[in-house]
């Protein structure tokens, strides 16, 4: 039981049951955090700090991409 509940939450099963549209809130939320991010750490002079979005940004998408069936 609690190895299909990860599977579901994570969307990791063989044929997605998640919705399409919570693939693009996913999307837009991301991607909104990542510009939102940058310009926040770009005016506080904390450039340095941009990689680590980034990487979530891009481990995000791909999560999303390798999920679909």
């Amino acid at each position: 039981m609690p190895i299909k509940f990860l599977r579901y939450i994570t969307n990791n099963e063989i044929h997605s049951r998640h919705e399409e549209i919570f693939d693009v809130i996913f999307w837009i939320v991301e991607t909104l955090a990542l510009i939102i991010g940058t310009t926040i750490l770009l005016v506080k002079h904390a450039g340095e700090w941009i990689a680590f979005l980034v990487i979530e940004y891009c481990w995000a998408m791909d999560n999303l991409r390798h999920n679909r069936p």
